[in-house]
Order: C-alpha cells, then sequence, then structure tokens
C-alpha cells in the first residue's frame, strides 16, 4: 500500500509546504495499527517477538534534519526505544539479562504505572566473535544516484573493510536491471582487491532485487562457514521494479539457505522514493535486522558495530511473554511491537518465527498498566525464550514484577526510564495515538532534557533533544 503522508503532530495543522508532501509521495509504508488496552482477567498474556530494528527512528531523524516530520505510517514505536543504549546491566551468568522498572506514568491517565522491561544480550570481544562470511548485495540503480546514496554505502565499506579480520570474508553482488558479481568472496586480508571492487561500484539502470539477491545467495553458500556468521547485507532503497517483487515471495525462492543458517539484513537508503515495507519484511523473516541509514555517520556505526560482537546473534527466534496477574492488574497496554504480535499459544512453538539478538544488543519495551484500587503483590511475570545458537536447544528465563517496585513518583525513576518514556511519548505524538493524552512536544522535550543531563555519556539522548527541538520550531 501507497501512504500519503499524514498530518504532524497537530492534526488541524498541514505540512509546510507542498515539497514536503512530493517527498512522501512515492515513499512506501504499512500501517499496523496501535494496540489497545486489554483487560487482564480477559487476556493476561502478552506476547512477541524480541526485535531490535531501528530503521523507523533513522528515517524520522533524516525527515526532520530535511526539515520535514515523516509520515505518521512510517513510526513504529519499537524501533524509537531500541534506536538507544538504556546501559542494562550485563548477564551475571548466561545470554541475557532481565531488567525491570515501574513508575507512575507521566503521560497517561490519572493512576496508570509505566512499566519498562529491558532484555540485555551479553557482550562479545571482537578477538572473540566467531569468523564472518559477509555477503552485500548493493543497489547500484539509477535512483541510488539521488542524493549520494551509493557513494555513502561505498564510504561505509571501505571504513568496513579496514575492520575485516584474516578469517573473514566479503562478497559483493550489485544490481540494476540485472546482477553482476562485484568481488568473489575475498578474504579481509586482501585489502587492496575489497577497495578495488567498492571503488568500482556505479548506479544505473532499473531495480532488479530479485536477481541480485539470487547471486548473492549462490556467493553466501559458496563463502558458507559452518558454526560462523552467515550473512547477506543488502543497501537498497527498496523500489523493485523488475523481477519479483513481494517479500515472501522472494525469501521462499531461498528458503533452503535461511534454513541452513544464512541471515539476511536490509540496509534502507534514501527519501522520495523508497519501500519501507519491502526492506522491513525481508529482513523480518530473513532473520536478520532492518536498519536506515541517514548520513555516512550512521552507515560506519551500523557497520562499525556489525563487525564487533553484534553481528553474531546470541539467540533465535527470541520472544517475550509477560504474564499479568489479573488480581493486581486491571489492565495494560503494549506501547508498540504491532507488527511483532505472536500468539500466546506460539511461545513455546520455535517454529514460530521470532526474533534474532546478537551479542551487546538490547531491547527495549514499555507497558502502561492500571492496577485495581490499592492492589499490591505481583505485577506480571517476564518470560523470554530464545534458541541457543551453539547448542540449537531452547532456553528460558524469567523475572517477577511487584508492586515493591513502584517508585512513588515517576521524578524518582532513572535516567534510563525517563529517555524510554520520552521516546515512545514522541513516537506516539508522531503517529496520532489515541492514547496521548493531549501531551504537549513541550512536555516530552522537558524530560528528555532530563534524561540528557543525567547520560551525560550517551550521544543518541543528546541527539534527540536536538530533534526535538527541530520538531517543536516546525510546529509553531
Amino acid at each position: 500500500m501507497q501512504v500519503m503522508p499524514t498530518q504532524p503532530l497537530d492534526p488541524g495543522r498541514p505540512y509546510s509546504s507542498d515539497q514536503d508532501q512530493e517527498v512522501f509521495d512515492s515513499m512506501y509504508f504499512q500501517n499496523y495499527g496501535t494496540n489497545p488496552f486489554v483487560r487482564t482477567e480477559t487476556d493476561p498474556l502478552s506476547t512477541f517477538a524480541m526485535d531490535i530494528d531501528s530503521a523507523s527512528y533513522s528515517l524520522m531523524r533524516s525527515s526532520i534534519n530535511q526539515g520535514m516530520l515523516p509520515p505518521a505510517d512510517s513510526v513504529r514505536v519499537e524501533e524509537f526505544l531500541n534506536a538507544f543504549d538504556y546501559d542494562y546491566p550485563q548477564p551475571e551468568d548466561g545470554d541475557f539479562a532481565i531488567y525491570s522498572e515501574v513508575a507512575p506514568s507521566p503521560f497517561g491517565g490519572t493512576n496508570y504505572e509505566l512499566v519498562q522491561i529491558g532484555i540485555q544480550a551479553r557482550d562479545i570481544a571482537v578477538a572473540d566473535r566467531k569468523p564472518a562470511a559477509l555477503t552485500f548485495v548493493i543497489d547500484s540503480s539509477g535512483s541510488m544516484e539521488q542524493d549520494g546514496r551509493l557513494e555513502m554505502v561505498k564510504n561505509a565499506l571501505l571504513y568496513l573493510a579496514g575492520k575485516l579480520q584474516p578469517d573473514d570474508s566479503l562478497a559483493i553482488v550489485a544490481f540494476s536491471n540485472e546482477m553482476r558479481i562485484v568481488l568473489q568472496p575475498t578474504t579481509g586480508a586482501n585489502q587492496m582487491d575489497i577497495i578495488t571492487a567498492i571503488n568500482s561500484l556505479e548506479p544505473n539502470g532499473g531495480t532488479n532485487a530479485e536477481a541480485g539477491l539470487r547471486a548473492g545467495f549462490d556467493l553466501a553458500w559458496q563463502a558458507f562457514k559452518p558454526g560462523g556468521i552467515n550473512r547477506i547485507l543488502m543497501c537498497s532503497d527498496g523500489v523493485a521494479n523488475s523481477g519479483m517483487t513481494e517479500p515472501s515471495q522472494l525469501l521462499a525462492t531461498f528458503q533452503e539457505y535461511l534454513d541452513a543458517g544464512v541471515q539476511l539484513s536490509t540496509y534502507g537508503v534514501g527519501m522520495g522514493n523508497y519501500n519501507d515495507i519491502l526492506l522491513e519484511q525481508l529482513a523480518d523473516k530473513g532473520d536478520g535486522n532492518y536498519a536506515y541509514i541517514d548520513s555516512t555517520d550512521e552507515a560506519q556505526r551500523l557497520f562499525g558495530e556489525q563487525l564487533t560482537g553484534s553481528l553474531e546473534t546470541i539467540g533465535r527466534e527470541a520472544k517475550i511473554q509477560v504474564s499479568f496477574d489479573p488480581t493486581v492488574v486491571k489492565r495494560y497496554r503494549l506501547i508498540g511491537y504491532e507488527n511483532r504480535d505472536v500468539a500466546d499459544s506460539d511461545f513455546r512453538n520455535d517454529s514460530v518465527d521470532g526474533g534474532e539478538v546478537g551479542g551487546g544488543h538490547n531491547v527495549t519495551a514499555l507497558y502502561e498498566i492500571k492496577r485495581h484500587p490499592d492492589a499490591r503483590g505481583p505485577i506480571a511475570q517476564v518470560n523470554i525464550r530464545y534458541v541457543d545458537m551453539d547448542t540449537n536447544a531452547p532456553v528460558e528465563e524469567s523475572l517477577l514484577i511487584s508492586t515493591e517496585q513502584i517508585h512513588s513518583s515517576f521524578d524518582r525513576s532513572s535516567a534510563r526510564m525517563h529517555l524510554a518514556a520520552s521516546v515512545a511519548e514522541f513516537a506516539e505524538l508522531l503517529r496520532h495515538s489515541r492514547w496521548n493524552n493531549d501531551t504537549d512536544i513541550l512536555d516530552v522535550l522537558d524530560l528528555a532534557e532530563e534524561a540528557a543531563l543525567d547520560l551525560p555519556n550517551n550521544q543518541g539522548a543528546a541527539e534527540f533533544v536536538n530533534l526535538l527541538k527541530q520538531a517543536e520550531r516546525m510546529h509553531q
């Protein structure tokens, strides 16, 4: 579906110019709705796949930096939340640690409380990372010439090349009307061959993503490292206009490779003609991650981090199930994750798609809850389940959340909770959620500034404050 731009923040105020609307006319997004409040006595279980994607947040940042607010349908709250590092405690043992915090909701109604749940994966040192076979599938169509999209990808690849280990390999496929193999699988020791191949990329022609992926999966299989990291990284504006273009059909063609352990991550670039739906679904069904590259700095950050521990998946088919106590909690609402919903009965069904979480990644979820008057005791039990990549066996961990944890006021909650609440509320404003309770952007800005002051080393928090200030000026 093609989504036209919606009203920013204030439903009565249009976009600032016709040019803004033209920018979004050829951008494709899917509206996944907004989670309702659920009566706990009717359904005490809330189940969803872990998600570490961040594309929606980066796309918002790109829009604001260009003087526009993003289309409402481009906003996925969980991707805003998971774009930040909350510095959760590392696991004392095992692969994951579960964190929780509860406080009166700063943006909810009277007697509503906010529950923050954080899942922290253990860090993996670069020296301990498994060898990686990386296959880049790069859109070199004519549209990639706009705004220097291909040049941005090339610069990031050059940055990445310098971080390859000798036992890593890199291959490159370029696709336009057809595909061409730019670099056969080449070890990290052969820097000059890799650099020459990257510099040879030039934009031209149409966009046949199917041809590029077909060659990419073939190369990935040639370079396959049993027990190692095997990943295809697709960089594109997502506007496929020839060959097969439907995500589920595309991936069905390559299912045997996915089943064998090849993962597909996607990186979106560009504004004005961009298919968010295709790239998000390819990564989701390809057991990879989805990010959006809005600057050379972001590209280097993403590709640089990809070659530290975070490229190595620790848990696959990872899911979260929160079991609320109906004697304490009257009703609850999961903020975001609409596209990651999993049937409660499938929590322990490892054939049902979950999320893939790499070393050092963290996952954040927020709930708004309303308790029965004066109810005390257990609020909920958080259960996580994932398949261990080394043993291929399922693992479950849990944490009990109690009313004893509730802060007496939101002001007494941590800086990480202040940051998460402000980020989620900004996303709710941008997507015109019915649950934003007439919050003003200045309220969000005040809270974000408090968080940034208390997190002086968190560059993401400081950047978020600046984005809010830009958005507020647009709204005046």
